[in-house]
């Protein structure tokens, strides 16, 4: 039995233990041998082969050690050593980068449900990492994308990590396969030996939904295969829709590759079922309302820029029912008339990322009557502050 600072390969000291399932046991580990103390922390996978380990798992193990050599990612630990003890018992050890931080299984234990923008930016840094794998020649798999095998690290980046499901895609096909991954996180054609890149892109949808709602996907209800999460969590359409393509049951139907889902993200395009996201025109852009204010690749339409005369004239009442908050600003003494200038300026644009809209002619609608509203409301009060403000500045110069 391993115990507390015993050293391994007369170089990694073990400091405490990470994890234990029964086959694999996980710690913390000095490298005596580390050149900078900055560095010297590592993290050590121990096999003990023998009794319940079977030749599935030596395998699993070594190609997670072959592939972590080859692979050279900044979000991804690198690899350090991989060696072999033979003592009371046949010990297989893999070294690899120890990253400070914490899983999003804990964060999610210690905060609560993420929202919707935290999901985003994790899904992000996660198809990053999953488009240069699968790039890769041959491609590699993770086949275990969950919360507990993604670090929040302490420069808040996330990190994949726990390689010990994956595969490349140069195994040959009909050739007997060991059954990988989680259940509520794999999809189905995982289970059947059958995985392909979309298999990792349903694990992060399953994930996101995961931090998204505070309940694992495994609980959740399903119709004909589908996770039904959209009861336990108010989203942005495109958002909504996004997952919903990820995670389809059929491979075919969800995003092709992990470049072809990043794309969608980042333009906050709503898929609709058996529509294929393309690049269209602006003036047949499928309706992204709602993708976040601050969305610096969703596309506005035409139709609805300009100036915003509801939000120039009544800026303190119209950033309410628009949800434009940043227009709050317009309460600050002296920044109010220039906030209400911007809020002309961009109110359009802010309008429509902030909320959700069910037609641009709704949108329409809505700012129509607000600047109506202006004009006959806003318009007078404001003159009369002015005429006012003039009058008593006249009178105390005089």
């Amino acid at each position: 039995m391993l115990q507390a600072q015993e050293l391994l390969q007369e170089r990694y000291q073990l400091q405490y233990q990470l994890g234990n399932n029964g086959i694999r046991q996980t710690w913390l580990a000095k490298d005596l041998q580390a050149t900078d103390d900055r560095n010297s922390l590592v993290v050590v996978k121990l096999l003990a082969f023998g009794g319940a380990v079977q030749w599935d798992d030596l395998k699993l193990f070594e190609r997670e050690a072959q592939i972590l050599k080859q692979l050279n990612h900044q979000f991804i630990p690198k690899y350090i050593d991989y060696f072999c003890i033979d003592d009371s018992h046949l010990w297989f050890g893999l070294v690899q980068e120890y990253i400070p931080g914490i899983s999003l299984k804990e964060k999610l234990n210690q905060q609560g449900k993420f929202t919707e923008q935290n999901a985003k930016d994790i899904a992000i840094q996660v198809l990053k990492i999953l488009t240069y794998l699968h790039n890769l020649k041959p491609s590699v798999l993770h086949r275990d994308i969950k919360p507990s095998n993604l670090i929040w690290g302490e420069n808040h980046q996330i990190y994949l990590v726990d390689f010990g499901a994956v595969q490349d895609k140069a195994a040959k096909e009909g050739v007997t396969f060991t059954v990988v991954g989680t259940y509520g996180y794999a999809p189905m054609e995982q289970f059947g030996g059958r995985s392909v890149p979309a298999s990792d892109l349903y694990a992060l949808g399953a994930t996101l939904i995961h931090l998204l709602t505070g309940i694992c996907p495994a609980d959740l209800p399903q119709k004909d295969l589908n996770i039904q999460f959209t009861d336990h969590i108010n989203l942005s359409l495109a958002f909504e829709n996004w997952l919903k393509k990820i995670t389809d049951p059929s491979p075919e139907n969800r995003f092709s590759d992990a470049t072809q889902a990043l794309n969608a993200i980042k333009s906050g395009e709503t898929y609709f079922e058996n529509r294929e996201i393309k690049h269209l025109d602006i003036k047949d852009v499928i309706n992204n309302s709602g993708c976040g204010m601050f969305n610096k690749y969703a596309r506005v339409p035409d139709d609805i820029l300009g100036w915003n005369w509801g939000a120039f004239l009544m800026p303190c009442l119209w950033l309410w029912t628009n949800k434009v908050w940043v227009g709050l600003v317009c309460f600050v003494p002296i920044f109010g008339f220039i906030m209400a200038m911007i809020l002309g300026f961009k109110g359009n644009e802010w309008a429509w990322k902030s909320r959700r809209w069910r037609s641009i002619e709704q949108f329409k609608n809505h700012q129509r009557g607000w600047a109506i509203s202006g004009l006959m409301i806003g318009a007078p009060i404001s003159i009369i502050f002015w005429l006012f403000s003039l009058s008593y500045l006249l009178d105390f110069i005089f």
